[in-house]
């Protein structure tokens, strides 16, 4: 029997951004089939894939005509559509990827099924080296600020993982730290908006995934012009793109942008 024991998945499906960028980052993008509607990093991905999916659904009939030999998903949220696929014969992968340690495990895990390892670990080691260079600067800080971050605001949502550690290593501090640890977003409601406004925070930084954050409405809320980050005007937002998807991204642009807020806000006390 003819068997080749190097073959390694060629044409793969995305079903979200992270993948994606990883396999560009890598320079492997010829072997994605298809992407993400959603996907926006990088940006001549959407300009060469096919976009087969959205997060929660997915045009499976066009998933099947593009003839994955693997199809990347992410999360309990896509486990109906990995399911329809499985069923249909297609070898499926779901990572769960929460925090920032997970985003390695991704990015290592990807490698090794590509055959590509020795590009995934360059690849580590650079994402690995700026996250190194901020938390050297972040240690610099004369004062670590209080952050909330806003990842939704009807319910409010707060503390999603690796975000929550990014905050610290940028060299804040997490206002809803202890929210991280619960990988569903129904776990990190925050019931009673008055509980931001007790711990008030230095910076907030809000990322509504799908819509635009406003920070010239947050004066509205009940109570909250006497939040400091309110009274001071250290509301801003960074796009769901850079900071909500588990993967490059939030390593390099998203606590880059962490980072430079708090540094503004340290330079506003002086």
């Amino acid at each position: 029997m003819n068997i080749d024991l190097h073959k390694s998945p060629h044409r793969i499906v995305c079903l979200t951004e992270e993948t994606t960028e990883t396999l560009y980052r890598i320079g492997e993008q010829d072997r994605i089939a298809g992407i993400s509607g959603y996907t926006v990093r990088p940006p001549q991905a959407r300009k060469e894939k096919p976009k087969v999916s959205a997060f929660i659904s997915a045009k499976i009939d066009k998933i099947l005509a593009l003839k994955p030999d693997l199809v990347l998903a992410f999360s309990d949220m896509q486990a109906e559509v990995a399911a329809q696929l499985v069923r249909a014969g297609v070898p499926v992968h779901v990572f769960n990827q929460r925090s920032v340690s997970g985003i390695f495990g991704m990015i290592r895990m990807l490698g090794a099924m590509i055959g590509e390892t020795a590009k995934t670990d360059a690849l580590m080691i650079e994402l690995k080296e700026g996250l190194d260079q901020i938390e050297r600067s972040a240690a610099a800080l004369p004062k670590r600020p209080r952050v909330y971050f806003e990842e939704w605001n009807d319910p409010l949502i707060s503390g999603i993982g690796w975000v929550s550690e990014l905050i610290h290593l940028a060299g804040g501090e997490d206002c809803f730290a202890e929210l991280a640890a619960s990988p569903a977003a129904g776990g990190r409601i925050i019931y009673d908006p008055e509980e931001v406004v007790r711990r008030a925070p230095d910076l907030i930084i809000g990322s509504w995934c799908g819509k635009r954050f406003r920070p010239e409405k947050l004066p509205e809320r009940p109570g909250w012009d006497r939040i400091p980050a309110v009274r001071r005007g250290h509301v801003h937002e960074i796009k769901s793109a850079d900071i909500l998807q588990p993967g490059p991204a939030a390593l390099t642009d998203g606590v880059r942008q962490i980072h430079a807020l708090i540094q503004t806000w340290a330079a506003d006390r002086e």
